[in-house]
């Protein structure tokens, strides 16, 4: 059974704590006791213990009359965060008189090992159940985050543990729950009953839910470790609350985002005329490169120089004052920004490519230069960025023609790695709508440009990538305003080498960089990859298969006469893999199951159509992955018939076909029974617009120049995507089945 929450008069008294909108009832002490967490929980509908306090061993025994054992004591004060460790807690005592005995042990261990309490408390034992943590503490990028996972001994050992940043919802609340190891334990373990989830999942919403504890403390830390989970409800033995000392998250007048979200960034990607600041008329430099660039795109543009007629053929102006343009481009020394950058009045945008601002260590100079840019009424975009790439509306930081123009968005911190997506990508089919480099965002944020993006008629898919998230919350708000209806492809830099060094709680302890990455997209249905090739290729399947993002529709009945979901029994999504050689299929399933793909078993219904195709190997039943004859002694046309047959019985929702391009030239020269097989596949996708097909040409590299180039102009043209390895796919099917399962 669960303790009582009621609780006798010692246990009242408590200070208040700062409440969600910054005012305070009462100033918040330095610390918290255990006792005065433990009311306020009282107060908030969090079931604790019964107890009391007494200030010294003698007084123990009376305080805890009134009490039903078994007993726990405890002591509290400075130097008593952690008090197993310091042999401050006492359990299964068996009453009033055992209570003061233990109390007067602990107070003569304490003193010798340097330590005073301030005095101690006396509860009554909770029943023993499944013991978990609850916690929250303030991430200085995302603020609060709730964390819950197994907890007493267990917190440290197991490291089992979920995330969500609050406030969380009862979905959140459910799928934490539902995703650590140790959750057959809440539903019931060899004979043990299944805990209250509901009141689990009620407790987590009570802490971290909207309207929980989370906005009415000055959060710094908060723990519930152990919370007790039996058959009838949940109980807080132990609470620990460290008022906060960090800055609140959220732009301030001198943050980023201070205009707001309703920025239109139309003229940022598509300006009437350009503004290039820092060209030279004697000796060619950025400015000067930049100049030709947008010369390559035919923008009308403009050189601002205080004495030059014109540079490089294009004409000038003395300042930024007389430019009539929408977009400025700013290229001189970090001191100099800021006097340039006054004169914008009139431009909507004015991108500084100059380094040496925050990121070198020079704030004040970085805050000098958002002054300028108020004043000026622009937006600033950087300091410390290449700038944009729009081919539809020729803004360009790169060199040569640009691409074609499409539907592929990518905000990026880093300028180097966006010249790479957009170069690397385009060679490999993206058609970008709007590329922005952000660097420092000392004005301009990621996540202002994402909730633009998402009313953007141009854009289906939005890549990013991010080293610091400058404004977390406004991030984690712009990610959930675009679920569902938007997919977002995160690549994050640094999630590995910034874990938090947090002091007194397991919680703060347990919340990383990395895992506060993985909270948000698990939360807002973005989609998180390890490596710019997963970008890229992830960006790819959504380019390729965007009309066909969607949960099936119309299941089809299996040999149960249920309708199928395009999920195995397990739940997770299901792809039909189709390939001439068993080996490389059977490393395929191995590669689909790492990325948490399953293939669910082909319909009974299809063994005697596949039999008569040809399909399968001889002397076998059908399987997934399915052998296919393919190579210049197959039948090209094949590939499409299996397919079709598979998908009319059982609407796989991805099916993958990866060929052995190498094995295509073994024993002649000539492409086109690739080519052939690349049209056939093309057809089997135009015919089932339910269905997303990807193409695997593994040992792409054994054929002819030009062939691979030639298969993907193929598959682009009936928006099927091709890779070059399984694994490169299976990271591309896995990103839409999480957008798809989080939308």
């Amino acid at each position: 059974m669960t303790a009582s929450t009621g609780g006798p008069p010692e246990m009242s008294g408590v200070s208040a704590v700062s409440t969600a909108s910054g005012a305070s009832q009462r100033p918040a002490p330095a610390r918290f006791a255990e006792h005065e967490v433990k009311a306020l929980l009282r107060e908030w509908g969090v079931a604790v213990p019964r107890g009391t306090t007494a200030a010294s061993p003698a007084e123990v025994a009376a305080a805890a009359r009134g009490l039903t054992p078994p007993l726990v004591l405890k002591a509290h004060g400075p130097g008593l965060v952690h008090k197993s460790d310091a042999g401050a807690v006492r359990l299964g005592l068996s009453g009033p008189a055992e209570a003061a005995s233990a109390a007067a042990e602990m107070l003569a261990g304490l003193v010798s090992r340097g330590i005073t309490p301030d005095g101690f408390l006396v509860e009554e034992q909770a029943a023993p159940g499944v013991e978990l943590i609850v916690g929250v503490v303030r991430d200085p990028g995302f603020g609060p985050v709730l964390l819950a996972g197994l907890g007493g001994v267990w917190t440290e050992v197991m490291r089992d543990t979920a995330l969500c940043l609050c406030p969380a919802s009862e979905a959140d609340a459910r799928r934490m729950l539902a995703s650590l190891r140790g959750a057959p334990l809440l539903h019931g373990h060899r004979g043990r009953p299944a805990v209250d989830s509901e009141a689990l999942v009620g407790l987590l919403l009570a802490i971290g839910g909207a309207g929980g504890v989370w906005e009415r403390l000055d959060l710094g830390e908060f723990e519930l470790n152990p919370v007790i989970a039996t058959e009838e409800g949940v109980v807080a033995v132990d609470a620990r609350y460290l008022p906060g000392t960090a800055e609140p998250t959220g732009p301030g007048p001198e943050t980023p985002g201070q205009h707001g979200s309703g920025q239109d960034f139309t003229a940022l990607f598509e300006p009437r005329a350009v503004a290039v600041v820092g060209a030279s008329a004697s000796r060619p430099n950025f400015g000067n490169m930049f100049l030709e660039f947008y010369k390559a795109t035919g923008v009308p543009l403009v050189a601002v120089h205080p004495e030059a007629d014109e540079i490089n053929g294009v004409p000038t102006v003395p300042t930024l004052a007389e430019a009539d343009a929408d977009y400025a481009l700013v290229a001189v020394p970090a001191d100099r920004c800021a006097k340039v950058v006054r004169h914008a009045k009139g431009l909507s945008f004015v991108q500084v490519m100059s380094g040496g601002f925050g990121e070198a260590g020079a704030a004040g100079l970085e805050a000098e230069l958002v002054r300028a840019a108020r004043e000026a009424g622009a937006r600033l975009l950087g300091p410390n960025c290449m700038g944009v790439y729009s081919p539809r509306g020729g803004q360009t930081f790169i060199g040569g023609e640009p691409g074609p123009p499409g539907h592929v968005a990518l905000i990026s911190q880093s300028g180097g790695l966006a010249g790479e997506v957009v170069r690397v990508g385009e060679r490999r089919g993206l058609a970008f709508s709007r590329v922005a480099t952000v660097g420092n965002s000392a004005d301009v944020t990621p996540a202002e440009l994402l909730g633009w993006l998402g009313g953007d008629e141009h854009t289906s898919v939005v890549g990013m990538y991010l080293e610091d998230p400058r404004d977390g919350r406004a991030l984690f708000e712009a990610l959930m305003s675009v679920r569902g209806r938007l997919p977002v492809v995160l690549l994050v830099g640094g999630r590995s080498g910034q874990g938090r060094r947090a002091a007194a709680s397991h919680t703060g302890g347990m919340v990383g960089d990395g895992r506060v990455w993985r909270a948000l997209a698990d939360q807002t249905g973005a989609v998180l990859v390890g490596s710019q090739d997963d970008l890229i290729g992830a960006l790819s399947f959504f380019q390729s298969h965007a009309s066909r993002i969607a949960p099936p529709a119309g299941a089809v009945a299996d040999t149960a006469r249920e309708p199928w979901t395009g999920r195995g029994e397990d739940g997770l999504p299901s792809v039909l893999v189709i390939g001439p050689s068993g080996g490389a299929s059977v490393l395929a399933a191995d590669v689909l199951d790492a990325a948490e793909l399953v293939l669910a078993a082909l319909p009974d219904e299809t063994r005697d159509v596949l039999k008569a195709l040809g399909a399968g190997a001889a002397g076998t039943s059908p399987a997934n992955p399915l052998e296919v004859p393919v190579g210049p002694r197959g039948r090209p046309e094949l590939v499409r018939e299996v397919i079709g047959a598979i998908v009319a019985r059982r609407p796989y929702p991805d099916v993958v076909a990866h060929v052995n391009v190498q094995s295509f030239f073994t024993f002649g020269t000539s492409a086109d029974p690739l080519y052939a097989y690349a049209h056939n596949l093309a057809r089997a996708q135009r015919d089932l617009p339910g269905t997303r097909i990807t193409l695997v040409t593994r040992n792409g590299e054994c054929a002819p120049p030009g062939v691979e180039d030639e298969v993907r102009a193929i598959a682009a043209g009936a928006g099927i995507p091709v890779y070059r390895s399984m694994e490169a796919a299976a990271v591309a099917v896995a990103a839409a089945a999480r957008f798809i399962r989080g939308a």
